[in-house]
């Protein structure tokens, strides 16, 4: 029996694209109380795999957080798969606004410790207790308030090409980091303020908005479902629009766009630009905003160094690897070094 993917990326798109069926991308999380994590982890690995779905799923004690994409003629079957288990009957599933077939290109489905990665303990919050629940239109009249304080619970990166008309954009680059530091900033206003949240699903402010409640905050909101809601709600029924730029997603589409605003800058030029990459170079990787000229020009690399080991025959490249781990600690998701613009 097969409980982890086999396949490589490439053998996978090539499947997909051999299929020719349009895939949908969408997503849903879940609190809820799941005693044996593994038991349910393979479950879902065999149960989606019959369907062909792809994407990105944690499972932990505390819940499930899934990315997907499901070929749109097995949607039914999909939903069906979900509506059998007990806790996922009736989940709301947020479907994206712009759909790409190669958004993922493997099965994974991992056991972590938790959902959202929140540095809280248990004794932080109580997910039974947290900010009202608002929708889009509600959301837009709360915006408006002059008594309401707006809040981005996401990095740095993401709020980077996309926001809230007005919000407050905290500069970090986890969510864990941001707990403490909106608590810091905010407590004055605790008792006297409305405390406005969103994400990009919902998922980071069911957590946030229930740390804040237990910290003593009294009017306390979130965005329901996020601003992918939001984004469906405006489209779906003539609401304004007041979320500029695009909005960061983790797959490989990177966003989706909201509005036509361009917000951001090409990390190397300064030129107006939006768009996401990582670092061609393997042993980088760095997540950063990169224009189509400086993109032909540094060969999709953050750096000329990059660009020099990039242009390597790939088993050099691994021979420089060899022994070295360049993970987060090293490069930030979206730290771009604005020094490097100085040597180019």
């Amino acid at each position: 029996m097969q409980l982890y993917n086999k396949l490589s990326k490439k053998e996978r798109l090539d499947l997909i694209n051999k299929a020719g069926e349009r895939r949908l991308t969408l997503s849903f999380y879940k609190y809820h109380q799941i005693k044996n994590t593994k038991i349910f982890r393979n479950y879902l690995f065999i149960e989606w795999d019959k369907l062909d779905v792809l994407g990105r799923i944690y499972i932990a004690h505390e819940g499930i957080n899934a990315q997907l994409s499901v070929p749109s003629n097995r949607m039914i079957e999909f939903k069906n798969s979900i509506d059998t288990i007990s806790f996922l009957n009736g989940v709301r599933l947020n479907i994206a606004i712009e759909h790409d077939n190669e958004a993922f290109l493997k099965l994974k489905v991992k056991v972590r410790d938790k959902i959202v990665a929140d540095g809280l303990g248990l004794n932080d919050y109580n997910l039974d207790k947290n900010g009202v629940h608002v929708n889009a239109e509600k959301f837009n009249e709360l915006l408006d308030n002059k008594e309401t304080i707006t809040i981005d619970m996401r990095n740095h990166y993401e709020s980077e090409i996309g926001h809230f008309k007005g919000a407050k954009l905290p500069d970090v680059d986890t969510f864990r980091e941001s707990l403490p530091i909106i608590n810091k900033k905010y407590d004055k206003h605790k008792k006297n303020k409305n405390i406005l949240m969103y994400c990009t699903g919902g998922i980071r402010c069911e957590k946030a908005s229930a740390y804040l409640m237990n910290k003593g905050y009294k009017n306390v909101y979130q965005l329901d479902g996020g601003i992918i809601e939001y984004a469906r709600q405006v489209k779906e029924k003539n609401i304004e629009n007041k979320f500029i730029g695009k909005n960061f997603v983790f797959d490989n589409r990177r966003g989706e766009r909201i509005s036509g605003d361009i917000i951001s800058n090409c990390h190397q030029c300064g030129k107006k630009c939006d768009e996401h990459v990582n670092c061609n170079n393997e042993a980088c990787h760095l997540l950063f905003i990169q224009c189509d000229e400086c993109q032909k020009e540094y060969n999709g690399c953050c750096s000329d160094d990059c660009a020099n080991i990039h242009s390597l025959p790939y088993e050099k490249q691994k021979e420089l690897r060899k022994g070295k781990k360049n993970s987060n600690k090293i490069f930030k998701k979206g730290r771009f070094d604005k020094s490097i613009i100085n040597k180019i």
